[in-house]
């Protein structure tokens, strides 16, 4: 099965993202299952580098580099938001629209988080 991912929230203040890279990882564990992530908007800052948060709380970037499946984010939305390729976490990447739409073409199952 080939599951998209779209998360759109940011990393804190709600759950949302949280519970998507929580759900993302957990099933790309399953066999037989491929996963992939598209952060947009606000969730691109799940994937920044060098996130400091207090502890006993969760780091959406260590989240991020352990989905186990590919990782892609809006290329606008990360220049809207002044964060630079080298500024994500290892696994992910920068990406486009016409890749997200082609990912949504090859999934089984999209969801919107």
């Amino acid at each position: 099965m080939n599951t998209l991912f779209i998360l759109n929230d940011a990393p804190y203040g709600t759950e949302r993202s949280y519970n998507g890279l929580r759900l993302a990882r957990a099933l790309g564990r399953l066999d037989g299952e491929k996963v992939r992530v598209f952060l947009m908007g606000d969730a691109v800052a799940c994937a920044k580098a060098g996130q400091k948060v207090p502890e006993g709380y969760y780091n959406a970037g260590d989240m991020v580099r352990m989905v186990g499946g590919e990782v892609a984010l809006c290329g606008t939305c990360m220049d809207a938001r002044g964060y630079a390729d080298e500024d994500v976490v290892p696994n992910a990447r920068r990406s486009t629209l016409k890749e997200l739409a082609e990912w949504t073409a090859a999934a089984d199952k999209v969801l919107v988080f």
